[in-house]
C-alpha cells in the first residue's frame, strides 16, 4: 500500500492526521536535516498502522515535504 504524507517538521508535538484514504498530514518534532524528520515520520506511521518500522519504505520525496511511503 502506498501513502502520501505532507510533513511539517519542527512542530511542538508528534501527530498524524488522515486527509483521505491514501493521504496524511504529519507533524514531527524532529528537524528537517540529515533524515531526522523522515525517521520520525516512519516511526509515526508504524504506530498509526501498527506495523514494524522495517516494513515502511520511503519511495519519493527524501528532501521534500511531500513524501510517498510504501507499506509492505
Amino acid at each position: 500500500m502506498k501513502v502520501r504524507v505532507k510533513v511539517k517538521p519542527n512542530s511542538r508535538v508528534d501527530r498524524i492526521d488522515k486527509v483521505d484514504d491514501l493521504t496524511y498530514n504529519a507533524w514531527v518534532r524532529a528537524p528537517a536535516r540529515e533524515g531526522e524528520a523522515n525517521e520520525a515520520v516512519i516511526a509515526l506511521l508504524s504506530n498509526y498502522f501498527n506495523v514494524s518500522k522495517s516494513v515502511i519504505v520511503l519511495k519519493r520525496g527524501a528532501s521534500s515535504r511531500h513524501k510517498t511511503f510504501e507499506i509492505l
